[in-house]
């Protein structure tokens, strides 16, 4: 018993080193994120707390001055990062380059949406926090005019009632309606509109709201140009309001602040002058806001390139087959393109992996039918019945791209499994024929040696398009003599009574009945146990990259496997999981 307890810790153990080995970078960075964050509000916090030029307003609104304005930096510093993560151009170029995208580094770039959704809640937290304070920041400055008030919080609330004198509170009266206040400064304008923004944007963006309409969440999401609009402008009004350094020079707080009834009359204590901050959100916005604005800026020079449209395909399982053409267009496996069809929408575009070599003279995709969007794609090129129009009469499309994706590190690994779940297929033609024409050319030195494929599918149909790819690689490979350079799994999990008896009945044929490959189909799903542990066991002191396109659960799976098989040794086997996302 005792011996299974300390195999299990030691198991666990191992783990945890194979998670880290994975993660670092990941961790790293979050962590990185995190302890940023927390030193900018603490920072800020105590400042607010001692800065002596703010003691007046502080004896007006109490902690939730430092509260919202600590709150209000951790905001901009995560508003100057979230447009970061969606620069496609510039990941694109950071994966490109060389000298710090090596190793896990480049891997990590693939996590970029998974760090943007991170600091979009940081922008969540740090909003809430802002609005509470302000609330309760407008609702002491009300209460600081009525009657009750008494002593130095009467007095400086009385500020600015005579000439020559700054306010401190921008409630002027006890009879105003703090809303109405509210609603009629800058601040209160562009802080609702920015609200408004952040809840439409925040709520379209679930995975509920997504799978059911993909247009509400692009659409919602283009309100970031109010967000940013509104975020700049916001501290204009300058509603918060501090001593003045010139003030502070001749007002001396530690000696003035118990003499207010003499403000008026003591030469030593003049009366306290007040003037808000100057705005600085733009300052932290406006770098990534400018980034961005050139990334819409070479998409539109995109958008402006002509585009041919070669070939139009219709597949039975709903998967419409493009082949295009355009000018100086160059591309690597893996790697996906944004497509906009302008008779259809012209504000939307939507990613769709390449399915064609960077070989061939042409580039290619394939779009399953999904949504309203490539429903009416479907019915724009006509393609129900596999009718194929002449090019001149296609509707016409954008191309913006190609970018870089997970799928173009799988010739950095010696051996790379290769997982698809459905459509999720299409990132993994390219590769599959890419691999091809490299093993072909002598010139070429390959450091994959392997590559292990499975497909699980719902639907026989579904398999129509790529069996007919792997076919031909199957065929060519076999004539090559380089059988042993792919290994491929295709797992069928759905199928009627009807089905089962036709697979039965040519069961002991030299093709599949389904695919009409050599290699048979598996019914059900993956073990995923015993492939990670054959797979381990044939190469042992391997580095093994792992590609995933699928479901979430199919993902997490995967990642698991890949903790529990890589090895606690330096020398062993060590599995690392890419996920593919857009």
């Amino acid at each position: 018993m005792k011996e299974r307890i300390c195999q299990q810790q030691e198991r666990k153990t191992v783990m945890m080193g194979c998670w880290m080995l994975n993660e670092s970078v990941s961790v790293v960075l979050a962590l990185s994120w995190l302890g940023v964050n927390l030193y900018l509000f603490i920072d800020t916090f105590r400042w607010y707390g001692e800065e002596e030029s703010f003691f007046y307003t502080r004896v007006i609104l109490g902690s939730t001055l430092a509260w919202a304005r600590a709150s209000a930096v951790c905001l901009n510093f995560n508003c100057m990062l979230i447009l970061l993560p969606i620069s496609r151009n510039l990941i694109s170029f950071i994966r490109g380059a060389s000298i710090c995208c090596r190793g896990p580094w480049r891997r990590h770039l693939d996590k970029n949406l998974k760090f943007h959704k991170l600091v979009a809640y940081g922008i969540a937290i740090n909003a809430t926090i802002h609005i509470a304070a302000h609330l309760c920041n407008l609702e002491r400055y009300h209460l600081s005019q009525s009657a009750e008030a008494d002593g130095l919080l009467a007095a400086l609330s009385k500020l600015g009632n005579t000439p020559n004198e700054s306010y401190i509170n921008p409630i002027r009266t006890s009879h105003t309606n703090t809303t109405t206040e509210l609603l009629s400064t800058i601040a209160g304008i562009t802080g609702l509109l920015i609200s408004l923004a952040l809840i439409l944007i925040m709520t379209s963006s679930t995975e509920f709201i997504r799978q059911i309409s993909y247009e509400l969440f692009w659409y919602t999401h283009h309100m970031f140009i109010i967000f940013f609009i509104s975020l700049s402008i916001h501290g204009a009004g300058r509603i918060v309001r501090g001593q003045t350094p010139e003030s502070l020079l001749l007002h001396n707080v530690t000696f003035c602040r118990d003499h207010y009834a003499e403000w008026q009359a003591a030469a030593q204590c003049p009366v306290p002058q007040f003037s808000g901050k100057e705005p600085s959100a733009w300052k932290w916005v406006a770098g990534p806001v400018v980034l961005y604005a050139c990334e819409r800026v070479i998409r539109f020079w995109r958008f402006q390139q002509e585009v041919v449209i070669t070939k139009v395909v219709s597949h039975p399982s709903g998967v419409l087959e493009l082949h295009m053409k355009k000018r100086n267009f160059k591309m690597a496996p893996g790697q996906y393109v944004l497509l906009q069809c302008p008779s259809i929408s012209s504000l939307e575009w939507h990613p769709f992996t390449l399915t064609s070599a960077p070989q061939e003279d042409f580039f290619s995709v394939h779009i399953r039918t999904a949504g309203d969007w490539t429903r009416a794609l479907r019915k724009a090129f006509e393609a129900e019945g596999q009718a194929i129009k002449e090019p001149r009469s296609l509707p016409r499309l954008a191309v913006d791209g190609p970018f870089g994706a997970a799928l173009t590190d799988v010739f950095h690994y010696p051996v790379s499994v290769c997982i698809a779940a459905g459509i999720g297929v299409t990132p993994f033609a390219a590769l599959l024929k890419s691999i091809w024409y490299k093993s072909c050319e002598s010139q070429t030195q390959l450091n994959l040696s392997k590559v292990y494929f499975y497909w699980i599918c719902r639907e026989p149909s579904a398999f129509e398009w790529f069996a007919d790819l792997l076919l031909s690689l199957e065929t060519r490979m076999s004539e090559q003599g380089k059988t042993h350079l792919l290994s491929y799994h295709i797992f069928l999990t759905s199928w009627d009574e009807n089905q089962a008896i036709h697979i039965a009945l040519h069961w002991d044929e030299n093709t599949d009945v389904i695919t009409g490959l050599k290699q048979k189909t598996f019914y059900g799903r993956p073990n995923w146990n015993n492939e990670f542990r054959q797979i381990a066991y044939n190469h042992p002191s391997s580095s093994i990259g792992v590609f995933c396109c699928g479901p979430k659960a199919l993902s997490k799976t995967l990642q698991r496997m890949c903790r529990v098989y890589s090895s606690a040794d330096p020398r062993g086997v060590h599995f690392y999981y890419n996920k593919e996302s857009f």
